[in-house]
């Protein structure tokens, strides 16, 4: 009885391994098609080029992520412990300061006009994109106050 029991044991391993294998042939077509799937969205993808608002977004983000925010409360406490330790003299740390404040200021209002020039060419693209539509419905509403006058 030992004896059956190994080679239906043996039996059916073989059979899981032929099992297995031909489970692995029919996942191989499958695993193609899903590479196919992302490549014809890729395509896809490419017809939706990015537009030069979406361009001009993300450089607008990067540097965004390349700037750093320091209070002017924290930057005169650094500096200043810079004087106490004698890293420094009172007028070049005073100096610094606001060159350092004048470079920040500077950086904020070419990044502030450049959020502005976005958001303004945003808005155009998106009033063109409605004009069409808003102007249909303006017709519309007005052909039903006529019916109904």
């Amino acid at each position: 009885m030992a004896a059956k029991k190994e080679s239906s044991g043996k039996a059916t391993k073989k059979a899981k391994a032929g099992t297995r294998a031909k489970k692995a042939s029919a996942r191989k077509p499958a695993a193609k098609k899903a590479k196919a799937k992302p490549k014809a969205a890729k395509k896809s993808t490419s017809r939706n080029s990015p537009t030069g608002l979406d361009k001009s977004v993300e450089q607008f983000r990067e540097s965004l992520e390349h700037s750093v925010t320091l209070s002017r409360e924290r930057l005169q406490e650094v500096v200043d412990d810079a004087v106490k330790r004698g890293r420094m003299t009172r007028g070049d740390a005073e100096k610094m300061v606001s060159d350092l404040i004048k470079r920040g200021r500077r950086q904020t209002d070419g990044m502030l006009k450049e959020l502005e020039r976005l958001v303004k060419q945003a808005r155009k693209e998106v009033g063109g994109r409605t004009a069409p539509v808003r102007k249909q419905a303006t017709q519309a509403a007005r052909r039903a106050r006529k019916k109904l006058s």
